[in-house]
């Protein structure tokens, strides 16, 4: 029996109904520069889409190198958050070249982003002009410390928290459809956020003043926010071997400071940190995992991240 046709009114009702549809709704193509970044985005994002990463398991943040696949999917994306250039300065040149405008978002850009230099100090005016490598490694037999910004700044979960709401925010503009559904991830983020920073604060408070050492300058953020006392760090740079004269100057600095503990850090060759410790009583604790990248990636990533620097830390320096 053939079917009635449908008459132009009814055919122009289907058509609007359909495009109004709800599962027609295109969820934002979002790529993220390393693991907690994309954590905290997929967290937003929830079930309406799963956030891409560059940064594959195990790799360096600061010297990391895109593959084509990746710098493709990086011209496909609608929106890019990083952290920022001071971080992940291989992703600086590739978001140059991304057409469109407005469609990478830096992290540390974000309005009420608290910012601090090396050595928690606080930061003061704008963030250019940090190169890692003109800083971070030794030329001729000079150690070059850090200075200038620290991009480490998602280790302070008041920062974390901005940066959902950001992302909540960034994702509604673009998909105002789902917009809703975002902001309230964003929140119930935040929520969970908070409980984890309460407990971290309470387990973290008997530590207050008992010194470490750690591999490399990038906890400031953690410990400012938790008041924890960091002695000094092994490695100059992200990327710089320790000198001589230096680990000789932090190995008699052990015992002035009161070192309790010294930390390695994953992906990262222990022996400069088993160097140091040789001979002293300061112990050697669990290496540290600052962005996450032996962790599975994930929503519950950046949570495990800093309950991974809080339990390291306990059990090493806890009385």
């Amino acid at each position: 029996m053939q079917r009635p046709a449908l008459t132009r009114p009814a055919l122009t009702a289907l058509l609007l109904s359909a495009l109004a549809s709800p599962s027609l709704a295109e969820v934002p193509k979002v790529v993220t520069d390393i693991p907690p970044v994309q954590s905290l985005v997929a967290q937003v994002m929830g079930d309406l889409g799963s956030p891409a990463v560059l940064l594959e398991q195990g790799g360096n943040a600061h010297s990391y190198q895109l593959k084509p696949s990746q710098a493709a999917a990086l011209q496909e994306a609608d929106l890019v958050l990083w952290v920022g250039p001071e971080m992940t300065p291989w992703l600086d040149r590739a978001i140059d070249g991304l057409q469109g405008p407005g469609k990478a978002v830096a992290l540390l850009d974000a309005p009420g982003t608290l910012l601090q230099d090396f050595g928690g100090k606080p930061h003061v005016g704008g963030h250019e002009g940090h190169d890692h490598d003109a800083h971070d490694h030794e030329e001729h037999g000079e150690e070059h410390h850090h200075e200038g910004l620290d991009p480490h700044a998602w280790l302070s979960p008041v920062n974390a928290g901005t940066w959902l709401t950001l992302i909540g925010s960034e994702l509604a503009r673009r998909d105002p459809e789902h917009g809703a559904t975002y902001i309230a991830n964003a929140a119930q983020a935040r929520l969970r956020l908070a409980m984890l920073d309460a407990k971290l604060m309470a387990d973290l408070a008997p530590l207050k003043g008992r010194s470490f050492v750690t591999f490399h300058d990038a906890y400031g953020y953690f410990t400012s926010h938790y008041g924890l006392s960091a002695a000094g760090s092994v490695s100059m740079g992200d990327a710089a071997e320790p000198g001589a004269a230096h680990l000789t100057a932090l190995r008699d600095s052990l015992s002035a400071k009161g070192v309790v503990c010294a930390f390695p850090e994953a992906n990262h060759d222990p022996k400069q940190v088993d160097m140091l410790l040789e001979g002293t009583t300061v112990k050697r604790g669990a290496a540290l995992d600052p962005e996450g990248s032996t962790l599975p990636y994930g929503p519950a990533l950046y949570d495990q991240v800093l309950s991974g620097l809080g339990q390291a830390m306990r059990d090493c320096l806890a009385p």
